[in-house]
């Protein structure tokens, strides 16, 4: 960081653009916009206003250097638990995303139409991190077996009310856990899903006369979500290890494919030939909680760097956290770096050495390349600054003070 362009705002012709924030120099990585080049990015208040490559220090209050560094979104993850009302696995929000550079999460059916509002007044309104949500069509949200085998939990109109009245949060029903060999769960979340325009998201165990292909064939709509897919329970790979005919087909009628890595998601064994195939996620996310944050590590660094190691460009990671992500949960304005757009950035360091990682039956690979959040941006402020990229060094900041 340099003070310089301090001194030389007020030299500035009123008519010039001043910028809050300028970071220079960092390669800008926005798949949204088909931008992949050395460029710089102001932001002004809450907003990006300009993109541009060799933007002038002069008019900026605060500059960091991004050399050596990758610009992009902020990353949106879209299977998270983080209702702390819900589930007993779930985890703060901002601890958890935004050294990650997760700017925007979904809370994936922790909380149904019953304890919805609590988790919205308690949790989402007290975050810094976006949080929004997938409604559990089970109206108890994720409280066991007792209330999520319960068709009576699931009111169909009951759920859709409550998306209704917060549709600026809600972005789809989620369905999940359900053990009956029946389709009560799935097409009950479908048709709310479809009663309020949003998509539903899709956790499925298949069971004798409830089977996979039939899901992702004729009970999901084009737009739905199956995540966990690369789980060991999916049977998305025949027995020579070649992707199914039918994955393929469902692709094609419009079926999404999300990881949902979590504690038993997400196995190399299956992910790596699946996309050695040319079968690669739409969307990767974490189904983050308690404990799949412990051996498998599953933040969304973290799980960028699984898959860039099992052979995806990163320029596809990239992808598939920012605007594949935003157009699934059918948020278009998230997931871009864009001159009006909402100042949520992340500025991510590629690193090279060797590196371990572990899927959730505890395999390990073993990798070249590894992803680290240096700086997030959320909506305009600097809310992680692992490398001190904003900072002045200790030595010349003269007298400061946490307290104010």
């Amino acid at each position: 960081m340099t003070l310089a362009p301090v001194l030389l705002l007020a030299a500035l012709p009123a008519t010039a653009q001043i910028y809050d924030i300028l970071i220079r120099n960092g390669h800008v990585l926005d798949p949204a916009n088909k931008r992949n080049a050395v460029m710089d990015v102001a932001v002004k208040g809450r907003k990006i206003v300009k993109v541009a490559p060799r933007l002038p220090s002069s008019q900026a209050k605060l500059v960091i250097d991004a050399g050596d560094y990758y610009v992009t979104p902020g990353f949106i993850d879209i299977h998270t638990h983080f209702d702390s009302y819900g589930a007993s696995l779930n985890l703060n929000p901002d601890h958890n995303t935004l050294p990650a550079g997760v700017t925007t999460a979904v809370d994936a059916g922790s909380s149904g139409a019953d304890n919805f509002e609590k988790f919205r007044r308690e949790v989402m309104a007290e975050s810094k991190v976006r949080l929004l949500a997938f409604l559990n069509i089970v109206a108890a949200g994720m409280y066991g077996a007792q209330v999520e085998d319960d068709p009576g939990q699931m009111d169909v109109e009951k759920a859709a009310a409550m998306v209704r009245k917060h549709k600026d949060v809600i972005v789809g029903i989620k369905t999940a856990h359900y053990q009956p060999a029946d389709w009560i769960a799935v097409d009950h979340a479908v048709k709310a899903a479809d009663a309020t325009g949003t998509v539903c998201m899709v956790d499925f165990h298949p069971k004798p006369g409830r089977g996979y292909s039939d899901l992702i064939l004729h009970h999901m709509r084009p737009g739905d979500i199956h995540t966990h897919f690369y789980g060991r329970l999916t049977p998305q790979l025949d027995e020579n290890k070649k992707v199914q005919p039918y994955m393929w087909e469902a692709r094609k009628r419009g079926v999404l494919f999300d990881v949902g890595h979590g504690s038993g998601s997400l196995w190399f064994r299956i992910a790596v030939p699946a996309i050695e195939q040319g079968f690669l996620p739409d969307t990767i996310s974490t189904d983050i909680h308690k404990s799949s944050i412990m051996l498998p590590r599953a933040n969304l660094i973290t799980t960028m760097s699984k898959f860039l190691n099992m052979g995806m460009t990163l320029e596809q990671v990239v992808e598939r956290v920012t605007v594949n992500a935003a157009r699934a949960i059918r948020r278009p304005g998230l997931g871009v770096l864009a001159e009006d757009s909402i100042a949520d950035i992340a500025i991510v360091k590629l690193e090279r050495g060797k590196f371990a990682y572990l899927d959730s039956g505890h395999g390990k690979l073993t990798g070249d390349k590894r992803l680290r959040c240096a700086l997030t941006i959320r909506d305009g402020k600097i809310v992680w600054d692992e490398d001190g990229l904003a900072a002045e060094d200790a030595s010349r900041g003269g007298p400061y003070s946490n307290f104010k």
